[in-house]
């Protein structure tokens, strides 16, 4: 098939929705098929449509619909999209009624949408895989790794000031890898290095660099207020690095309902308490791994292969 694949997110961007175009991408090609990679305004005809982000890929889906009306649309959803702009935005809903499949990224996200619309539901796990010998944690510190953009979706300090509630006697250390989007997360982020000495901010790296920090540390923390599927927590199981997530549906889904590493968005003393503990206790440490590694079974490539090739058939048998 000739597939169209798009998202909002620009070429050479670090953001999640273009890392997962270009990892589906390179699956759909796998499997066969023809790919093109693009923006939202750059949607031509093709045998089928993969669209990421129901508000921003809104007028494609719709111009894609009306081109090609008897060829399939896939929509993927976003945390954005579930958690915010399907309650808000009449397009967003448009481009779910129009579609023929909507993936989620973890079985959580279901709930957010209206029953009539689950029997197009598909979960696709997003999948990652760490090559080469893993490095060795720093014995002086016990790192702590933030990787994610500077947004306020993202609650980017939390962890930072969390960390200044620590006892003095704590090793812990937090790496921050993202980029700034505004002038302003960059001022605050600079003051808090200064008044933070447990708080480092490294910017936006490349890819592999990111992977390599996240695979050395002790922990990965997500302190995000809405995830559709943080990819970031993917790379760090398939990495053997235990997280703690902010308890929310998007890290519920990945992590499970039982998992003991959440914390309640924006408390600030309850992650506190929680790095302490674990740093602290080697009985609660090894606990995250063990249920870290009962889900990377999840996010293996050959399952989410093997979810791409069984979607694509449902879709050529039916439409």
């Amino acid at each position: 098939m000739n597939i169209l694949l798009v998202t909002p997110a620009p070429p050479r961007s670090q953001k999640g929705n273009r890392i997962t175009a270009l990892r589906w991408r390179r699956i759909l090609r796998e499997l066969g098929h023809r790919v093109a990679l693009e923006l939202p305004d750059s949607v031509v005809k093709g045998d089928l449509l993969i669209a990421l982000h129901a508000r921003h890929s809104a007028e494609a889906i719709l111009n894609f619909a009306q081109r090609c009306p008897r060829k399939p649309i896939v929509l993927a959803l976003t945390g954005t999209d579930l958690y915010r702009d399907i309650q808000r935005s009449a397009a967003a809903r448009r481009s779910l009624e129009l579609a023929d499949r909507l993936i989620i990224l973890q079985p959580e996200g279901q709930q957010e949408l209206p029953d009539r619309l689950h029997e197009k539901v598909r979960v696709i796990y997003q999948s990652a895989t760490f090559t080469g010998t893993s490095p060795t944690p720093l014995r002086t510190v016990f790192e702590v790794c933030v990787v994610g953009h500077l947004r306020p979706v993202k609650d980017p300090f939390r962890c930072a000031y969390a960390a200044r509630q620590l006892p003095q006697s704590s090793r812990i250390r937090v790496v921050h890898i993202g980029a700034a989007l505004t002038a302003d997360m960059k001022q605050r982020a600079q003051r808090e290095m200064v008044h933070n000495k447990r708080y480092r901010w490294l910017g936006e790296l490349p890819r592999w660099q990111t992977r390599r920090r996240l695979a050395r540390s002790r922990l990965l923390v997500l302190t995000s207020r809405m995830e559709g599927g943080a990819n970031v927590i993917t790379e760090a199981i398939t990495a053997d690095v235990p997280v703690l997530a902010s308890r929310i549906s998007g890290s519920i889904g990945l992590l499970g309902r039982d998992y003991p590493g959440y914390f309640d968005p924006g408390d600030t003393r309850g992650l506190a308490q929680l790095l302490e503990r674990v740093e602290a206790s080697a009985p609660d440490y090894r606990e995250l791994q063990r249920h870290c590694q009962q889900r990377k079974r999840l996010f293996q490539p050959a399952r989410e292969q093997q979810s791409w090739r069984k979607l694509l058939h449902e879709l050529t048998c039916t439409k």
